[in-house]
């Protein structure tokens, strides 16, 4: 990628004082941005920097950032208003989650975590537009998550709730439709969920089954007119239904996506996989840390990956709490969680249960 237009940052050894291991760094912010798109306003964005390097002192004088501090921090700032600047003239607005997100990536980066994508293009990539609304990857766990569905034919998104799994792998799925990529979306769960069942449920078939695929529905809204979707959905284009309707059935010219697949049992994922037909594409989707299923009965989603992880054309995408897309809460939620479990673990362990 090009490096923004106006004067890049630019860095000295050591700081006006002199002190060692210090830099400056300076950058010019093209006169075409007015400096609240940069700073955020309020300065709101700038402020989420100087959190994130509260060793660096930063400043602004008219359309000129400079920093001052640690040399390895100032050059992750430099990098930083490089990518902001990058995502700005696409046209696309930096927010603070954003900057958060790419400051997480940089330093990733630094450590030594091998990241080949920058920020710029994990923030800049589109997979649909909808109703003004553009949907693409937040982190760069989703955007490898996005290229590995483009790349292979069965993919699983395993991850917790609220990192964009399921409602990725539908706007791929929208994608490969509105692209005739495919001819069909197949949108499926498990049925039985938190231990209810069918039949102890009220009113007709349809009326039992909504609420366990009301999320897919929901999905669908954002992404599609929801006029179309009663058309598509008459005509067979669009299929939303239990995974026990796809017993017996091949699935061709189709984007089938399973969703809450941690409540399968073996015997149902590997009746779900077998359902692939030609051109088709399947993106199963997961928790393994929310499993719904009566005690003693294995999950399908658990017990997959020794299985298949390394069959070809098959990928595992794993998603963390450092994914999640909603309230900052959730991902705090998420780790504590982790923490309590791995501890039980560790004590359990430790008693010979």
């Amino acid at each position: 990628m090009r490096r923004p237009e106006g004067r890049p940052m630019t860095q000295t050894p050591t700081a006006p004082n002199g002190t060692p291991g210090e830099a400056r760094a300076r950058f010019a912010v093209p006169a075409k941005h007015p400096m609240v798109t940069v700073l955020g306003s309020g300065d709101s964005l700038l402020r989420v920097i100087e959190q994130a390097f509260p060793d660096v002192d930063i400043h602004v004088r008219g359309n000129e950032v400079s920093a001052v501090g640690d040399a390895r921090e100032v050059a992750l700032i430099q990098r930083l208003f490089d990518e902001m600047m990058l995502v700005l003239r696409t046209g696309q607005p930096m927010t603070e989650d954003a900057v958060e997100r790419s400051i997480a990536m940089l330093k990733a980066t630094e450590d030594g975590e091998g990241a080949d994508e920058t920020p710029a293009e994990v923030l800049t990539q589109n997979i649909l537009s909808s109703r003004g609304r553009t949907i693409r990857p937040k982190t760069l766990n989703q955007k490898r998550y996005v290229d590995a569905i483009d790349k292979h034919t069965i993919v699983f998104g395993i991850g917790p709730a609220g990192t964009g799994k399921t409602y990725l792998a539908m706007a791929k799925a929208v994608q490969a439709l509105q692209s005739k990529q495919v001819t069909r979306i197949i949108l499926t769960r498990p049925a039985v969920e938190a231990g209810e069942r069918l039949g102890f449920l009220p009113g007709t078939l349809y009326e039992k089954i909504d609420p366990y695929l009301r999320p897919l529905y929901d999905a669908l809204h954002d992404m599609l007119d929801p006029d179309s979707i009663p058309k598509l959905m008459a005509s067979g284009t669009i299929e939303v239904a239990p995974l026990a309707y796809m017993r017996g059935r091949t699935l061709n010219d189709a984007f089938i996506i399973l969703d809450e697949a941690q409540n399968t049992n073996p015997e149902q994922m590997k009746m779900f996989l077998t359902r692939l037909g030609f051109d088709s594409k399947i993106v199963i989707t997961g928790d393994i840390t929310q499993v719904d299923l009566p005690n003693g009965t294995k999950s399908g989603l658990r017990q997959v990956r020794d299985i298949l992880d390394r069959v070809p054309d098959v990928h595992f995408s794993t998603l963390t709490s450092q994914d999640v897309v909603r309230h900052k809460l959730v991902g705090r939620i998420v780790d504590a969680y982790e923490k309590y479990d791995s501890a039980n673990e560790q004590r359990a362990g430790r008693n010979g249960k």
